[in-house]
């Protein structure tokens, strides 16, 4: 009974997550993405870490490689993209978010939740413009640079935190409320 209820749990979880990741596929803003709120709902629920980290990792790289090779496909010369150019930089955002969800989300409350993903957006933003700095013939490789790539990322900032903060209030939302309507996805 106990591993019905851990695999019922464990699929429910990561179908949300799948989810969240093909809601990228949707029409949106800029950055308005589930990005961080899959990394901080995985490292809340998932209770073997490992799983925390993997799943929402592959739901974004299938999210990617769907991308890549059919919205932005004309970009690429139409050739098949396995990993996504913005892969070390993005990933090791994402890495580093679902490990501050696991400090951060020890108790899911309402403000652990909005501080996690502020604090997704926050980390996404500095590690993903510093790799395009870093990667980038646009922005000369000195502070001035740095600090130039910055400020061109801050208006996509504002969407970033939109979207981490709508999609942890759906998948924490809507998580929170099946284990209220149905108590055999909770832990006990």
């Amino acid at each position: 009974m106990k591993t019905e209820k851990i695999n019922l749990r464990f699929g429910i979880i990561t179908l949300m997550i799948l989810a969240a990741a093909l809601s990228r596929l949707i029409p949106h803003s800029p950055n308005f993405a589930p990005i961080g709120a899959m990394a901080i709902f995985g490292a809340a629920y998932f209770s073997n870490r490992i799983i925390a980290f993997a799943i929402p990792l592959l739901a974004m790289w299938l999210s990617d490689i769907v991308i890549n090779n059919t919205i932005y496909a004309s970009y690429n010369n139409n050739h098949l993209w396995l990993i996504p150019q913005s892969f070390p930089w993005n990933y090791a955002a994402f890495l580093l978010i679902t490990l501050v969800g696991f400090f951060l989300l020890k108790k899911i409350k309402l403000i652990s939740v909005i501080g996690a993903g502020l604090s997704a957006s926050i980390i996404f933003f500095l590690v993903s413009n510093f790799g395009v700095w870093l990667g980038s013939p646009m922005y000369p490789q000195n502070i001035s640079g740095l600090i130039a790539c910055y400020i061109t990322g801050i208006p996509f900032f504002g969407n970033t935190i939109g979207g981490d903060l709508f999609y942890s209030a759906v998948l924490f939302g809507t998580f929170e409320l099946a284990k209220y309507k149905f108590p055999k996805l909770a832990i006990v």
